[in-house]
């Protein structure tokens, strides 16, 4: 008979393997990085393209009406009839939508209604279009009804608390440019959140009465009034959230509401920088992104930029101011 050897086969031991992966795991450590900052690149450029669909939008409807949407219907403080008239009609994300090929949806709104009386599946309709793909997604982008504590004033001077049944709905990210502080926002009938007072693009306007219910809107800035150039003036931005607040009115509140200007509108320039990540700062007023160190804008001109958050609150004023006579172009 003959006689069969066995082979012998050499295995790794526990040792080895172990070796193995670790250095599997360090490899995987040292690509992650890489891996997301490609990501993040990605997403950052989808949030450009997308503020620059924004931005198109809002000049094809520049060009139908001859001057760009009002931010929303509001009065001067202290006008008189028939410019007393705006509130909560549907703000300015509204009126672009038949641009963005979202007829139908427009067609839901009544843009001389009260925001409470919008259809709810209509206000509560979120579109990729508003979102930065960074922040969050459409199914992200709610922000709930809630009840908040206000402060009155009577006609007698005197004041006090009262609590207000606030109307939720969808949120975004982007913000029309409103202009800087140099109006005041003291109280004064001269205060840049007034009708007809901003200093930017998309600022509110006063409505007038045409009729029992429709209103139009008086307040009419078209490339006209850019005097610093379109190439040189911002259109609209990534708002500033930070992520404990995000969907928390009054810090990100329903874009559809105009009654809620810090959620589809905010201003730039000195006491109003742009902020980044969890910073919180005048979270309502400024714009600000969760892109590492820059800010995503659209210029009036269409053309978009990546804005450095370190910038000069003076240059980025001058950014945000369509006719100070002082032009700048952020690089």
């Amino acid at each position: 008979m003959k006689h069969v050897s066995k082979k012998k086969f050499k295995a790794f031991t526990l040792v080895e393997l172990l070796v193995v992966i670790a250095i599997i795991g360090i490899l995987v450590g040292m690509m992650l990085p890489a891996v997301q900052m490609v990501r993040e690149s990605a997403r950052q450029t989808q949030c450009l393209n997308r503020l620059r669909q924004i931005g198109l939008a809002t000049m094809m409807f520049d060009d139908t009406h001859q001057a760009f949407p009002p931010a929303r219907l509001y009065p001067k403080k202290y006008a008189s009839a028939p410019l007393d008239a705006g509130s909560d009609q549907p703000s300015w994300l509204v009126r672009i939508l038949p641009y963005l090929e979202q007829q139908a949806f427009f067609e839901q709104f009544d843009l001389s209604g009260s925001y409470k009386n919008q259809p709810t599946e209509a206000v509560q309709q979120a579109l990729a279009a508003f979102v930065c793909p960074s922040r969050r997604s459409t199914d992200n982008a709610l922000a709930p009804d809630s009840t908040e504590n206000v402060f009155v004033v009577a006609p007698c001077g005197c004041g006090g608390f009262v609590e207000v049944d606030v109307v939720g709905g969808a949120t975004g990210d982007y913000a029309g440019n409103h202009g800087d502080l140099s109006p005041g926002s003291i109280g004064a009938a001269t205060d840049y959140y007034y009708g007809g007072n901003g200093t930017g693009v998309i600022i509110s306007s006063q409505a007038k009465r045409t009729g029992e219910s429709h209103l139009t809107w008086v307040d009419r800035i078209g490339f006209r009034n850019i005097t610093d150039g379109s190439s040189n003036t911002a259109l609209a931005g990534e708002l500033h959230v930070s992520p404990e607040n995000l969907n928390s009115i009054p810090f990100n509140g329903p874009i559809y509401n105009g009654e809620d200007l810090a959620a589809f509108t905010r201003v730039g320039g000195p006491g109003v920088r742009i902020l980044s990540g969890g910073e919180e700062g005048n979270s309502i007023l400024g714009f600000g992104s969760w892109h590492p160190g820059t800010c995503n804008f659209v210029y009036a001109d269409g053309s978009t930029k990546a804005v450095d958050n370190d910038i000069d609150t003076m240059t980025l004023g001058q950014i945000c101011n369509r006719s100070d006579g002082q032009v700048q172009n952020a690089q």
